[in-house]
């Protein structure tokens, strides 16, 4: 394989970079019934606009093809259409450039969409077709996830063979690291290929793309692959573990088998541990567990071919699944080890139990506290989530409301009571508890009197829930925005002045309040 430098890799230059003795690269999965569309398109070129605002004077040109009447990303759409390349990286901080025949230039693996479900998957196929390496070759990379790393714009001459006349590619680049140590050897297409390079990033043939690899190296672009996706292992402490049942849809990862809860990083997480209770949130907002601990990084590979390193975190939790309001997926249910054979799971996820469970021996039966709740209720029993709340008024008589956040699965931009689940705890120490971790209010006990019940039920379907509304005599403290990703203000409003949009149920039991009454129902 040749260095960085000027001169084109040729074949017979480099054999380690045309090795004949391996066989003959797997595409990536396609999508050919599922194409691109006009909105996957926009929504990335947009996500790429939020980090460079700058840029959107000089892609005017893409964008007002996305607003037109033809199918932007097809060869036959002129003046311009979308074209996708890939930014492949290893270890030494370098990237890889293919020479393209026709042009006579050194440029980055990269070509026409062809029926690709997504941008990335099509910049996939065509650096796997172009050098021979394999999807699993190649990771994403933690700084530009699955969003480009550069569009940039350029006119492509006239081509009378093809009948193609001068017009303009709007590049969508991808950026990739190489999975493993070692650069597996490079099998080039002959037809449209004439050699490689691999070019240090201050010598990237695209100014574009190398202004913003040289930024990026400053930020941890190293070429090291590390997780980008957060999975937690949820046990009771008991010997059970929590798993999921993943929708058995076209387009879900691993779909149709049992998982850990979880999901990849996106580029406003500050962690993983913060994409996973991010995650958390989203599946099952009413789970949380305790003691997330980075236990281990497990391999995966992604829905086009990708390698997908994961970081495992064990966490607690003792609630029974139907508490945990399940948002994404067909179940979630605890498991014990010697059930794991029965089940259809994903790969490595039974042998990492058993190594856990082999780690943390548990008692052979359960307490009764854990007993599964349906053992215990009596046939025909309808269980119920437990929701406490937080009625607390100021000296002028307001109440303490909070707008919770627009991404929330639960009532987003509306005002709610400062609220929580009840756990395995008693309701009054529930909302002391909430009360500190959500706004930072030290309330004791003692001050603490229920003052209302909400029987309420948000579908037909939807499990029943009551609501426990207290009042706190007393408290100390400002309102404080501790849990910014659930609630984004909190303010004060007067009983006979309250916003539009109140939780229905808040709202009653507000007015319900004020009447003296003590108990009201909704939604039946």
């Amino acid at each position: 394989m040749s260095g960085p430098g000027p001169t084109i890799a040729r074949p017979a230059e480099a054999a380690a970079t045309t090795a004949v003795d391996i066989p003959a690269p797997l595409p990536p999965p396609r999508g050919d019934d599922v194409p691109l569309t006009r909105a996957h398109i926009r929504t990335a070129a947009e996500a790429y606009l939020a980090r460079h605002p700058h840029e959107r004077e000089s892609l005017a040109g893409l964008l007002s093809h996305l607003g037109g009447a033809d199918d932007p990303a097809h060869r036959a759409t002129l003046p311009g259409h979308v074209t996708c390349s890939a930014v492949v990286i290893d270890r030494e901080q370098r990237v890889l450039h293919i020479g393209h025949k026709a042009t006579e230039l050194l440029l980055n693996p990269g070509g026409h969409a062809e029926g690709d479900r997504t941008l990335l998957a099509a910049a996939l196929r065509e650096v796997c077709e172009e050098t021979g390496l394999r999807p699993g070759d190649l990771c994403l990379t933690p700084q530009f996830l699955d969003t480009p790393v550069d569009i940039d714009v350029h006119g492509i001459d006239a081509n009378p063979a093809k009948d193609e006349p001068s017009h303009q590619h709007f590049d969508f680049r991808f950026a990739f690291y190489v999975s493993a140590e070692q650069v597996p050897p490079l099998r080039l297409q002959d037809v449209e290929v004439s050699g490689a390079q691999w070019l240090a990033f201050a010598d990237v043939r695209s100014p574009t793309l190398r202004a913003k690899l040289l930024d990026a190296e400053a930020k941890g672009l190293d070429g090291r692959p590390e997780p980008v996706n957060a999975s937690a292992l949820i046990h009771d402490g008991a010997g059970r573990y929590l798993l999921h049942l993943r929708d058995m849809r076209e387009g879900i990862w691993e779909p149709g088998v049992f998982a850990f809860l979880g999901g990849g990083r996106e580029l406003g997480d500050r962690c993983l541990e913060e994409t996973l209770r991010r995650e958390l949130a989203e599946e099952t907002p009413g789970l949380e567990p305790v003691g997330l601990t980075p236990y281990a990084v497990e391999e995966a590979t992604s829905v086009d071919g990708l390698a997908v390193p994961i970081q495992v975190y064990t966490a607690q939790w003792s609630g029974h699944p139907d508490t945990a309001d399940l948002r994404e997926g067909v179940l979630l249910q605890w498991f014990a080890p010697d059930m794991l054979d029965r089940l259809s799971l994903s790969p490595g996820l039974g042998d990492l139990i058993r190594r856990h469970a082999a780690e943390h021996p548990a008692a052979d039966t359960l307490p009764a506290r854990l007993r599964p709740l349906h053992e215990e209720a009596p046939d025909g029993t309808e269980l119920h989530i437990v929701g406490v709340h937080l009625h607390l008024k100021d000296e002028q008589g307001r109440i303490l409301l909070g707008l919770r956040h627009p991404d929330s699965a639960f009532a987003p931009d509306e005002w709610h009571f400062l609220a929580g689940h009840c756990e395995r705890e008693t309701a009054v120490s529930c909302l002391v508890r909430e009360a500190q971790e959500e706004a930072g209010l030290i309330i004791e006990p003692d001050d603490v009197e229920l003052v209302h019940v909400v029987h309420h039920v948000d579908s037909p379907t939807a499990r029943a829930r009551i609501a426990l509304v207290f009042q706190a005599h007393a408290w100390s403290g400002t309102p404080q925005l501790l849990e910014p990703d659930r609630c984004v203000a909190w303010q004060w409003f007067s009983p006979q002045d309250l916003p539009a949009k109140v939780v229905p149920y808040t709202r009653q039991a507000i007015e319900g309040i004020d009447a003296g009454r003590s108990y009201s129902q909704t939604g039946w």
